[in-house]
C-alpha cells in the first residue's frame, strides 16, 4: 500500500519533526533554553499563527492540532519521569538544609502571596489556589542551563536555587493530588485517600519489580531493551495512577523517584534522553499552539503587566525570605530573579487544574499567556540577576596595579585549577592577578589577602582594565568549553603576541584552541593519562629518569599532533577518488 504523503497526519509530522530538528541545535548554539524555542515554534505553526497566513506560508501550519494532544500528554509524563530521576536520596541529603530552610518556605510563601493577590481581585478561592500553585513554580530547565553556562552551579546562589528547584519538583505530585481532590468537591476525603493508596501501591510494586526488571535488561547488554524497559515502567506507572483516578503524570513522577534510588538511573537517563527531548518538545509546541497571538497584540500592556506583577511578587517574597535568613543582598536578589518567572511545570499544573474544571476557560487562557511570556523572558531575567549580584555584593572590582618592573600573570577563573596555578606561581615568586565570577569566592580570597577581583571575563570592558599588554602571560582555567573558545578569540584578536595558556577538555578541544592561537593548551584527559602511565611505570620498577623522559617525549608528540592542522579535502572529491577504479 502506498504511503499517503499528502495526508494531514504526514504533513503535521513533517512540520513537528522539522521544527524539533531546527530548534534544538539552533537554540543550543545560542546558549538559550530550547524550551523557549519550542513555544515560539508552536505559536508560529498553530491556529493563531501561520494557519491564517496567505499561501505558501500556510503550508507550514499544523492542520489538525487535536492530534497533538496525546503526544503532548506523553511529553508531560516523560518530563516528570525525568524530574523524578533527579530526586535521589543522596542528592536530597546533600541539600537537605537548603531544602528545609529555603525550598519549603519559598513555595508556601509564594503560593500564599499569589493566592491572596488573586482573591483580592475577586477570583474564586479554588481557582486562586490552583493558579497560585501553578505560578509559584520556577523553570528547572532554564535556571540550570543559566547556572551551568555561567559556571555558578556551586556558588551560594546556585546551591540555593537548586535546592528550591528540587523541592518544587518533589512538590509536583502532592500538588496534582491536591488538585484532583479539590475537583472532587464533597468527595474530597475519599478521593485523597484513594490517591494515597494508589501511590502506595505504585511504590510497593516498584520496590519489588524494578531492580529485577532492569537487571535482566542490563544482562542482555541491549540499549534497545533497556529503553523498552524504561518505557514499560513509565506506561505501567501512569496506567496504575489512572486506575486510581489520578493524573497519569503522577505515576510517571513516582516511577522516576523510585528508579533514582537504583544503580541503573544514569543509564536510564541516557536511554530516554532522545525520546524525552522530542516528546517534551511536542508538549511545548502544543502549548505554544494554544497561545492566542491576537490576544497578546490586542492587550500587550495587560499581558506584560500581569507577567511583571507575577515576577515582582515572587522576587519580593523570595528575596525578602532569603535576606531574613541571612543571605547577602546580592545572592538574595540573584536567586529571586532566577526563580521569578514561571515554569514548564506550571503548564502541567495549569493543564491539570483546567482539565479538572477548577479554572474557567477564559482565566486558564489568560494564565497560559502569562506563563508562556514569562518563560520566554526567564533567561533575560536570570542574566539580570547575575549582573545585579556582582553590583550589590559590594565586591571590590578595582584592579590592583602591577608592581613596577614585574610583569604579572593573569588567571581567568579561580576555582581549584586556578588556585593551584596561583600556588605554583607563588612558590616561584611570580606575581599574579586572578579574575573570578563568583562574588562569594572573591570575597573569601580577598579577605585572605589574595589578589583576586570580581568580574566576567567574557565582557571586553573588563579585559580592557586588566592591562593585558603589560602581562607576562594569561592563563584560562574556566571549565566551560564554549566560554574558553570565545575568550581565546577575543584575547588573541587584541593581543596577538601574548603568551596564552588554556585549559582544554580533551585532545580535540585542544586542537581547536591551537587553531584559535593559544600558545599552550593543556587537555585534561591527556594529562591524566600521562600521569597514570608515569605512576604505573614507576610502580613496575622502571627507573624514574627514563620514565620522565618518555613521558616528556610522548607529551611533545601529542602536542605536535594537536598543533598540526587537519587537512580538509572537499567531501565530493574525496568520495569520487575513493570509488574510482584503478587505472588498467
Amino acid at each position: 500500500m502506498a504511503l499517503a504523503t499528502d495526508s494531514t497526519g504526514f504533513h503535521d509530522a513533517l512540520i513537528l519533526l522539522g521544527s524539533a530538528g531546527l530548534v534544538i541545535p539552533a537554540f543550543t548554539a545560542l546558549r538559550v533554553s530550547p524550551v523557549i524555542g519550542f513555544i515560539l515554534i508552536g505559536m508560529a505553526v498553530g491556529p493563531f499563527g501561520l494557519a491564517g497566513a496567505a499561501a505558501p506560508f500556510d503550508m507550514l501550519a499544523i492542520r489538525d492540532p487535536k492530534l497533538l494532544a496525546p503526544l503532548a500528554e506523553a511529553g508531560i509524563a516523560m518530563l516528570l519521569f525525568s524530574l523524578g530521576l533527579e530526586l535521589s536520596a543522596e542528592r536530597l541529603r546533600t541539600l537537605r538544609r537548603h531544602i528545609l530552610a529555603i525550598g519549603v518556605p519559598q513555595l508556601l510563601l509564594c503560593v500564599a502571596a499569589l493566592t491572596t493577590g488573586l482573591l483580592a481581585f475577586g477570583f474564586p478561592a479554588i481557582a486562586s489556589l490552583a493558579l497560585g500553585l501553578a505560578l509559584a513554580l520556577s523553570s528547572t530547565a532554564v535556571v540550570l542551563q543559566l547556572l551551568a553556562s555561567q559556571g555558578r552551579m556551586n556558588s551560594r546562589a546556585g546551591r540555593s536555587a537548586v535546592a528550591i528547584l528540587l523541592f518544587q519538583d518533589m512538590a509536583i505530585a502532592p500538588i496534582l493530588l491536591l488538585l484532583a481532590a479539590l475537583a472532587a468537591g464533597a468527595s474530597f476525603g475519599p478521593v485523597l485517600l484513594r490517591g494515597l493508596l494508589t501511590i502506595g501501591a505504585i511504590v510497593v510494586i516498584g520496590a519489588i519489580a524494578l531492580r529485577p526488571l532492569f537487571l535482566q535488561a542490563a544482562r542482555t547488554r541491549s540499549p534497545e531493551l533497556f529503553l523498552a524497559a524504561a518505557l514499560v515502567v513509565v506506561i505501567g506507572a501512569a496506567g496504575l495512577a489512572q486506575l486510581g483516578d489520578l493524573s497519569p503524570v503522577i505515576g510517571a513522577l513516582i516511577a522516576g523517584i523510585l528508579l533514582a534510588e537504583t544503580e541503573y538511573h544514569r543509564q536510564i537517563e541516557a536511554a530516554i534522553a532522545p525520546f524525552q527531548g522530542l516528546l517534551l518538545g511536542l508538549f511545548l509546541i502544543w502549548t505554544g499552539m494554544q497561545l492566542d497571538l491576537h490576544a497578546i497584540a490586542a492587550a500587550p500592556l495587560l499581558v506584560f503587566g500581569l507577567v511583571a506583577a507575577l515576577c515582582v511578587t515572587k522576587v519580593l517574597v523570595l528575596g525578602g525570605w532569603l535576606r531574613w535568613r541571612g543571605q547577602p543582598r546580592g545572592v538574595a536578589v540573584h536567586v529571586a530573579l532566577l526563580l521569578a518567572a514561571p515554569s514548564e511545570t506550571s503548564l502541567v499544573v495549569l493543564a491539570a487544574a483546567s482539565g479538572a474544571g477548577l479554572i474557567a476557560p477564559p482565566l486558564a487562557a489568560q494564565a497560559l499567556l502569562v506563563i508562556a511570556v514569562g518563560l520566554a523572558l526567564a533567561p533575560l531575567i536570570g542574566i539580570a540577576g547575575a549582573r545585579l549580584e556582582g553590583r550589590l555584593s559590594h565586591v571590590d572590582t578595582a584592579v590592583p596595579p602591577a608592581e613596577a618592573g614585574r610583569a604579572r600573570t593573569i588567571i581567568i577563573g579561580f576555582g581549584r585549577v586556578g588556585q593551584m596555578v596561583a600556588a605554583m606561581l607563588d612558590q616561584h615568586n611570580k606575581p599574579w592577578l586572578a579574575i573570578d565570577a563568583d562574588p562569594d569566592s572573591v570575597a573569601r580570597h580577598r579577605a585572605a589577602g589574595r589578589a583576586v577581583v570580581y568580574g566576567d571575563a567574557r565582557r571586553t570592558e573588563l579585559l580592557d582594565r586588566l592591562d593585558i599588554d603589560q602581562a607576562a602571560a594569561l592563563v584560562i582555567t574556566v571549565g566551560a568549553g564554549a566560554n574558553i573558545e570565545l575568550l581565546v578569540k577575543t584575547i588573541r584578536r587584541d593581543h596577538p603576541a601574548l603568551c596564552l595558556v588554556s585549559r582544554a577538555h580533551d585532545a580535540e578541544h585542544a586542537r581547536r584552541l591551537y587553531a584559535l592561537g593559544v600558545t599552550d593548551a593543556v587537555p585534561e584527559t591527556v594529562e591524566a593519562s600521562l600521569q597514570l602511565a608515569e605512576a604505573v611505570l614507576v610502580d613496575l620498577g622502571v627507573p624514574m629518569g627514563p620514565v620522565i623522559a618518555s613521558i616528556h617525549e610522548k607529551r611533545a608528540e601529542l602536542r605536535s599532533a594537536m598543533e598540526r592542522p587537519v587537512p580538509r579535502e572537499p567531501l565530493a572529491r574525496r568520495r569520487l577518488r575513493d570509488i574510482r577504479p584503478p587505472a588498467p
